[in-house]
């Protein structure tokens, strides 16, 4: 009987259940008595009636409490799926949990969720966008870092990130974000990241033999596509083709190291161009990853992921396009881009609305700055025209690949000066890679 009430999902249904089963026990058990024991009279039916009408009111109310007892305290699975189905969106704070030195130039950070709640698997390749609180800058600084770690079940992300310095001979400060971390970010430390995303991606449903080439810190995101694959088909032939200067510039190289004993599939070789003394047996062939190494050993039709400094990058890319590889098997992403040595000076913004326009030039509207300025071919994209105007919009690796950059586009149209690799939403588009097709366009800037 108990399930019965239990089961029933109306409250009002359920007390009156529980009140008919309890009036009902009551009204046979008091007709039995009065039978048995002769009982009978005013005082006696007036007894009885007292009797099954409390008895139907306790019955009533049993039922809705069982009711709200089971509906007020959800089962463990219930309060799981809750938590693991909770979207995150936008910024969400992470902390730092560990700190980790793999090489001269590169420190390994991992981060876990400071709400404590579920991660997200990501693809393998695929970077994190972080945003750092740096007090020399005048707006928290935002960048984006290849995910470089990955297992079946995502307890933390770890970024190991490259400490750039200066430029030799160059006249430009050494790289803002990554001095930062290595520097003053540790254990502890609150780090704001987006979701992970991207297009650099290993495809976790092919058998297709893969190629991971890089140099420097480009090995970070072919780790964890080579962890990927060891885990959800160790039947994947993999080569691993990594170059360094020497032994105290490779970083992760024993993780690497128990990842190819573990998976008689992955092959590795590395290449060292200044090896020293120390580094015999640690390395495979002195000089650097060229085509030539690579199809030395590659003997078979593969897919190649490629990552590491733009003139590595471009070498390989036009290397295996002449031995014969087709561009369609070549997949690459990289995050760093020149900025027009050239600068104009920032117009006067002191004023409410600025317009600085000429015939035959599109006009540009930033419309919560309430700047407008003019655009033609030299201006370049629509990030440097705002910057060059005095403004500040968020972006990270002005290619369209991370969608930092991204905002609504309030009036007019854009064409795109190559391909987006980030996801857009409808109405917005990326203004690192975009120019004004229209007359007019306006940006929620």
């Amino acid at each position: 009987m108990l399930k019965v009430i239990q089961t029933e999902k109306n409250p009002l249904w359920r007390g009156t259940i529980g009140g008919m089963i309890l009036g009902s026990i009551v009204t046979m058990t008091s007709s039995l008595i009065i039978l048995l024991t002769g009982e009978k009279g005013e005082k006696t039916y007036k007894a009885t009636t007292i009797a099954i009408l409390v008895s139907t009111g306790i019955g009533f109310g049993g039922g809705l409490l069982m009711g709200k007892k089971k509906e007020e305290r959800p089962t463990e699975a219930v309060a799981n799926k809750e938590v693991t189905t909770k979207e995150w969106k936008d910024w969400r704070n992470f902390q730092v949990v560990k700190k980790v030195k793999e090489s001269q130039e590169i420190t390994s950070f991992y981060l876990q969720p400071q709400d404590q709640e579920t991660l997200p698997d990501f693809l393998p390749g695929q970077f994190l966008t972080i945003k750092l609180d740096i007090p020399e800058q005048a707006k928290p600084v935002i960048r984006t870092y290849s995910l470089s770690d990955y297992a079946q079940k995502q307890t933390f992300y770890r970024l190991s990130i490259k400490r750039e310095l200066a430029p030799k001979g160059l006249d430009v400060p050494p790289g803002v974000s990554s001095n930062f971390m290595h520097d003053r970010v540790d254990v502890g430390s609150i780090i704001p990241c987006k979701p992970p995303n991207g297009k650099f991606f290993l495809d976790l449903q092919k058998t297709t033999p893969i190629v991971l080439v890089s140099n420097g810190v480009g090995i970070t995101p072919m780790i964890a596509m080579a962890k990927a694959a060891t885990i959800h088909n160790p039947q994947r032939k993999v080569w691993f083709f990594h170059g360094a200067r020497d032994g105290s510039f490779h970083a992760l190289r024993e993780e690497m190291g128990e990842l190819a004993k573990n998976n008689p599939n992955l092959y590795v070789h590395y290449a060292y161009s200044k090896p020293r003394p120390e580094d015999e047996g640690f390395y495979h062939s002195t000089g650097y990853v060229d085509t030539d190494l690579i199809c030395s050993l590659v003997k078979e039709e593969a897919d190649y992921f490629l990552c590491g400094s733009p003139a590595f990058m471009e070498s390989l890319r036009s290397g295996l396009r002449e031995a014969g590889v087709p561009d369609s098997r070549v997949f690459f992403e990289m995050f760093t881009k020149e900025k027009k040595s050239e600068t104009k000076e920032p117009i006067e913004t002191s004023k409410p609305t600025i317009t600085v326009t000429t015939m035959n030039e599109q006009q540009v509207i930033f419309q919560q700055s309430q700047v407008s300025a003019s655009w033609n071919d030299e201006a370049g994209s629509l990030l440097e025209l705002a910057e060059n105007t005095g403004l500040s919009p968020d972006y990270s690796c002005r290619q369209g690949i991370c969608g930092t950059c991204e905002c609504k586009l309030v009036e007019g149209e854009v064409e795109y000066l190559q391909p987006p690799s980030a996801t857009v939403a409808d109405g917005n588009v990326l203004i690192c890679i975009s120019k004004p097709k229209t007359a007019k366009v306006v940006l929620d800037i």
